[in-house]
């Protein structure tokens, strides 16, 4: 009795180790490698093959892939919550402290994949950032992102980001503002539904003050400009960011304009199309 017992303790110990299988939700659909699938295959493979030895120390491998040394595509680091605020209804700006004497690496358009452990229904990240706290930790792997940009590169990037996707557009407009050497100019269009619903606001006004930046706003939920602060009445408009007002952004720029664009899946598939329908070519845009 003893023995079966042990044995079904130490059968229900492996159990515990074998790792999780990704949700389809936790893959970000970019095509990044290695991907959440790819890992897990990795992990899997490892932990049959300690089990099969009933060798646990081969689960540990050379470093702890929680605590590794620096960020890497393939091992989550592990960074403290510093601070949490709600900036919106439905958006929030989480700080993280940099583990020891780690530097990030992050170029601007590159991104970084956050791995939750709580499951639920609906809203799965979502609810999980909502969640954190300061003083958490949260694990992230990167960076990703194929998009590298270079100071003058272009002679002007039409910013179109719809709700959070206006996220990988404040680095990049920061190292353009940054550089005193960047003559980038910059039109960034955000999308939103209401004018609560905007982050931001007061960032996106300083850098609008910068000679080669202009801000324009879409609010889908919105109608009257006479509800609008004066400052934002001339540069909001009304309704979706449909192929008139594509094509009259495209016709505004100052320079030859290259796109930039982050949202929904919808909101893409949209810009993409109208930026062609606009005349530019398919090597003129980049989505996020």
């Amino acid at each position: 009795m003893m023995d079966e017992k042990g044995e079904d303790d130490d059968e229900e110990a492996w159990l515990q180790l074998r790792p999780v299988e990704p949700l389809p939700s936790q893959c970000c659909g970019s095509g990044c490698s290695p991907c959440v699938f790819d890992l897990y295959d990795r992990d899997l493979a490892r932990w049959e093959a300690a089990r099969a030895s009933k060798d646990r120390s081969l689960l540990r491998g050379k470093e702890s892939p929680n605590f590794p040394s620096k960020l890497s595509p393939e091992t989550f680091l592990a960074f403290r919550i510093s601070a949490m605020d709600k900036l919106t209804q439905d958006t929030y700006c989480v700080r993280f402290a940099l583990p020891g004497s780690s530097q990030l690496g992050l170029r601007p358009g590159q991104h970084l994949i956050l791995r939750y452990t709580q499951c639920y229904q609906t809203g799965l990240m979502s609810r999980y950032v909502e969640s954190l706290r300061a003083g958490d930790t949260a694990f992230w792997r990167g960076p990703f992102g194929n998009f590298f940009y270079k100071p003058n590169q272009y002679g002007e990037l039409l910013m179109l980001a719809s709700g959070t996707g206006l996220a990988p557009m404040v680095p990049l407009l920061h190292s353009i503002t940054d550089n005193a050497e960047d003559e980038t100019f910059v039109t960034l269009v955000g999308c939103f539904k209401t004018f609560e619903g905007i982050y931001l606001k007061t960032f996106l006004q300083e850098q609008a003050r910068f000679w080669n930046v202009r801000t324009f706003f879409v609010l889908s939920q919105e109608s009257s400009p006479e509800q609008l602060p004066w400052s934002y009445r001339e540069k909001t408009r009304f309704g979706r960011l449909g192929q008139d007002l594509i094509e009259e952004l495209v016709g505004s720029c100052r320079r030859k304009p290259f796109a930039l664009v982050c949202g929904s899946a919808e909101f893409t598939e949209d810009m993409a199309k109208g930026l062609l329908r606009a005349g530019l070519a398919e090597d003129s845009y980049f989505l996020f």
